[in-house]
């Protein structure tokens, strides 16, 4: 006798080809719930954790700027650190400081830290060919450069437009366990996925950043194959030097290859910026990334981001206009971290419309933040 079942209903593709965790009207609670939801995870700890003592400027919450983001609708938290100080935290009604939040693409600036760690060891040339250190990748990545990777400076057939329901980005997905493959199709792993992408010339003439979340997978592998190291261990060793004191959640596919879309606290996120504002320091001496690579990342950036965005540049992995560091996140998340202060701002939020996206306000967003991580 066989036992009937069904489609698991939170993978389950329903319409505009999104599963339910990520439609609008049940979007909020997959972000707030992701780091459970996702079929492969796994969970980072640190045994030494970096205190945070509250020293709050409430004259923060009061600018326009920061007003206008907690009095939204998609707002779910918002913290800003400098040193081991919380300058200002806020949370809306159904969040709280000990609940984790995917932050999705910011999750990419890990790379930033384990490139940087990985030239200055001499394990990996930025100017070398893709193919070189993957020889079975397909070609869409064989004859690009790492640099070129790693500032999202590649043409490929690899897409990332979330106003197109059949983007490709949403077929990686299904390779990292967040939603089910077409019907009759065999779930790839993040791996076989990439071997899959082609291109012709990779030459980027658009003269501004292609974001591809593709590339942030190939650079991982590379540094995995390079290091003889698992991404497993690369991410343990800056969940310990960021001295989190929760869950550092990752997804994986299902051979356990962790991917880029962690979840963590909003207290957490800031921990782990202020590895970017001390230049790869972390607690009780412990170091990850380069300072010296993160130097270059913010005086030689890359392409500039597209409009609304063009005032800054990508640059291995993260975004900068020369001072902070920072990235944001597929939904309304954002992280920016500035040396020069030791500051770091942190906001999470979810867009509930039909894209899960809206580039004014992320740019306003954006612009707050890097305000208020200049200042001293």
């Amino acid at each position: 006798m066989t036992v009937p079942s069904i489609a698991n209903p939170d993978f389950e593709v329903l319409f505009d080809n999104k599963p339910r965790w990520n439609l609008p009207d049940y979007r909020r609670c997959g972000f707030h719930n992701l780091h459970t939801t996702a079929r492969y995870a796994m969970s980072l700890r640190a045994p030494r954790v970096l205190p945070l003592r509250k020293e709050i400027d409430w004259t923060i919450g009061e600018r326009p700027g920061v007003a206008r983001f907690l009095a939204m609708p998609h707002f779910s938290a918002f913290v800003v650190v400098r040193d081991d100080r919380i300058l200002y935290e806020a949370y809306a009604p159904d969040f709280g400081p000990d609940r984790a939040h995917t932050i999705m693409s910011i999750t990419k600036t890990t790379l930033n830290l384990m490139l940087g760690r990985a030239v200055a060891d001499g394990l990996v040339n930025l100017d070398e060919r893709v193919g070189t250190y993957l020889p079975e990748i397909g070609t869409g990545y064989a004859e690009a450069t790492v640099k070129a990777v790693a500032d999202m400076n590649v043409t490929n057939d690899f897409s990332e437009d979330y106003s197109d329901p059949y983007t490709s980005a949403f077929d990686m997905d299904a390779a990292c366990g967040c939603r089910l493959p077409p019907e009759g199709q065999k779930e790839e792993t993040i791996r076989s996925f990439l071997c899959g992408i082609t291109g012709g010339d990779l030459a980027n003439r658009t003269g501004y950043a292609l974001y591809k979340s593709s590339n942030t997978e190939v650079l991982g592998w590379i540094i995995e194959r390079a290091s003889g190291r698992a991404l497993r261990d690369w991410l343990i060793e800056i969940v310990e030097a960021a001295g989190l004191e929760g869950c550092y959640h990752t997804p994986c596919d299902r051979e356990g290859v962790p991917v880029f879309g962690a979840s963590l606290t909003a207290r957490d996120l800031a921990r782990y910026g202020l590895l970017f504002a001390r230049k790869g320091e972390g607690i009780d001496g412990r170091r990850v990334g380069d300072a010296a690579f993160m130097e270059e990342t913010r005086r030689n950036p890359g392409p500039s981001m597209p409009k609304p965005l063009d005032w800054f540049h990508y640059s291995r992995q993260t975004y900068t206009d020369g001072t902070w560091v920072g990235h944001s996140g597929y939904g309304g998340q954002y992280m920016f971290a500035n040396p020069d202060t030791g500051t770091v701002v942190v906001g999470l939020g979810v867009l509930e419309n039909k894209d899960a996206s809206d580039p004014e306000i992320g740019a306003a967003m954006m612009k707050m933040a890097a305000d208020l991580v200049a200042e001293k």
